[in-house]
This record gives C-alpha cells, sequence and structure tokens, in this order.
C-alpha cells in the first residue's frame, strides 16, 4: 500500500497521520470529522468509541482528552485498523483498543459514554441504520452517539425514533448530530417491529 504522512492540527493536538490511497480521506482529515470533532463533549476518564475509524483521528484525539485506556476504534476493514493501530502508537496513545469488525460485531465493550462515526454516504442508509439502532444498546444511559453526514432528513428521523430526540448543528457544510440515550427502549417501538432496542 502506497502510504503517505498528513499532519494536522486538532483541538489543540497536533498529529502526524499514516495513511493510504484506499482509506477515506487519505489526503487530509476530512473536513465533516473535524466539524463533528469540533463540538464533541471530550472529558478526561469518558468511555470513547470511534466507529468506521478509518486512519483513527477521531480515536487518537479521543485518547489524547479522555485518556488511551477508554477507547475504542472500529473498521470493518483490516488495512484500515492496522494503519489505526499504528498511528495511535505514533501519536502516543497506543494503550487504545483497536478491532475489525462490521459495524459492533466484533465488539464486546458496551456502556460508552459516547459513540461518534462519521458513516458511509449509501442511498439506501443500511449501515448508518445498523450503527444507530445498535449503537443505542452500546450506551450507557446518558451516553451520546455523535454522527456527522451531509444528509439530513433521513438521520434526523431515525435518530429521533430511535433515540427520542437528536440535537443537530450546521457546521461548516455538514450536519452534525447529536443523539443521548435516555431510556432502555427505543423510543418509538415500532421502528424495529419490536419491544426492546436490537441486540448489538
Amino acid at each position: 500500500m502506497d502510504s503517505r504522512i498528513i499532519r494536522a492540527d486538532v483541538l489543540g493536538e497536533a498529529l502526524a497521520l499514516e495513511t493510504a490511497p484506499g482509506l477515506f480521506s487519505p489526503s487530509a482529515v476530512d473536513r465533516g470529522t473535524l466539524a463533528m470533532l469540533s463540538v464533541a463533549p471530550f472529558a478526561p476518564g469518558l468511555r470513547v468509541m470511534d466507529l468506521g475509524c478509518g486512519c483513527g483521528v477521531v480515536g487518537i484525539v479521543a485518547a489524547r482528552k479522555c485518556g488511551a485506556e477508554n477507547v475504542c476504534l472500529a473498521d470493518i476493514d483490516p488495512a484500515a485498523v492496522a494503519i489505526a493501530r499504528k498511528n495511535a502508537g505514533a501519536n502516543g496513545v497506543d494503550g487504545v483498543t483497536c478491532l475489525v469488525s462490521d459495524g459492533f460485531s466484533g465488539v464486546d465493550q458496551t456502556g460508552f459514554d459516547l459513540i461518534l462515526s462519521n458513516p458511509p454516504y449509501q442511498s439506501d442508509f443500511s449501515v448508518a441504520k445498523g450503527f444507530i439502532e445498535k449503537g443505542f444498546n452500546r450506551l450507557r444511559i446518558g451516553g451520546m452517539l455523535m454522527m456527522v453526514t451531509k444528509r439530513e432528513k433521513w438521520y434526523r428521523n431515525k435518530l429521533t425514533a430511535i433515540f427520542g430526540g437528536v440535537r443537530v448543528q450546521r457546521i461548516d457544510g455538514y450536519f452534525v448530530f447529536s443523539a443521548q440515550r435516555r431510556t432502555n427502549h427505543y423510543a418509538n417501538r415500532e421502528s424495529t417491529g419490536k419491544g426492546s432496542p436490537a441486540k448489538g
């Protein structure tokens, strides 16, 4: 793989990140990701998941802010996870957990305070649907799912159906969604045809 190093200052954290042509946003940190990170409520000790981590920028920033031992990075692409793991070590947070996982299928952890994702753009929203429904179940009560996309309506409706409400911020041409888990069950139980959240 023809890798390259990109450098960025994110939330005051100077990062050097290896990336490659086959990975998401290989030439610079994605502007949508930066938009989401600009409003992420990081604090020491929070348990954070970077879902669909790519080269690892979200998880690495989270680890710098919250502690590496509290952060999990996951991606369906083994090459992305390998580079994210390498980048974590190069940026001083090698204590993070890096997993190859299709959504949450390979992740045993639960009770996250914060799950962040820049989901892939797909016309049928199938990946994002799984991230939202199963992400709900991986958060502690009071935990938050954050997503950034270029589309608003579907995400607003889906997050509201599952979480009971969502905050939407327009930042740099992107929509940043923040939805807090307040109960043990989906807000609209009919959204899945069941009375409880899907197993994650």
